[in-house]
């Protein structure tokens, strides 16, 4: 008999499954910081309500507050996603705009949530340094892109830049919705209405650069 034939337990678990664990845990932590404050809430909550242990949720991240990075990483595939789809012959500013008002980042099932937890960063100091810890970690990821799409080395200047430009309007972008525009009592269909909005005029911005 092999090795492989006389495992026993709960065979591993695939990467899809994790990724959909980490995304349950996220959301159930937004949803518990939304209610009782993130200082009131406990790996032993997070893990109770998604199903599983706090010893399992601490496998998946370091603390309470990092719970939250699979919402985030979610929005950095979607831009960059949309950044290696232009299509030939559009300027950088229309290029932009499609690459985000048509991804997922907008129409994103988890918009609500995403929402909430960025009206919470600013309040609670942990969840704002995930917040920003994500784009720092989404600008490289923009740069390549960006130098992917233009046939430009992934150390250019060019892209670098403009990745820089893209992610400040970015974060800019969702923190005015949240914080000024965003009513919580609206429909989902006015919520994405007015990010969209939100969303195309900081881009309009960025594409007309400095004076």
């Amino acid at each position: 008999m092999t090795a492989a034939a006389g495992r026993t337990g709960r065979p591993p678990l695939t990467e899809e499954r994790k990724a959909e664990t980490r995304l349950e845990i996220a959301r159930v932590a937004v949803a518990l910081f939304v209610a009782q404050g993130v200082a009131a809430t406990t790996g032993e909550q997070i893990g109770r309500a998604v199903g599983i242990s706090a010893r399992t949720v601490w496998r998946y991240f370091p603390s309470k507050e990092a719970c939250v990075r699979p919402l985030f990483a979610a929005g950095i595939e979607a831009v960059a996603d949309g950044l290696r789809s232009w299509r030939p012959g559009r300027s950088l500013g229309d290029a932009l705009g499609s690459a985000v008002l048509d991804s997922s980042l907008v129409h994103s099932p988890d918009q609500a949530t995403m929402s909430a937890l960025i009206r919470l960063t600013r309040s609670e100091p942990g969840l704002r340094a995930e917040w920003l810890q994500s784009y720092d970690e989404a600008e490289p990821v923009f740069a390549r892109a960006l130098a992917e799409r233009a046939g430009l080395p992934a150390d250019d200047l060019r892209p670098a830049i403009q990745a820089a430009a893209l992610n400040g309007a970015l974060r800019a972008a969702a923190e005015y919705h949240v914080w000024r525009v965003a009513d919580e009592t609206a429909d989902a269909a006015t919520a994405e209405a007015e990010f969209r909005a939100t969303l195309r005029s900081a881009l309009a911005v960025v594409a007309a650069g400095l004076s």
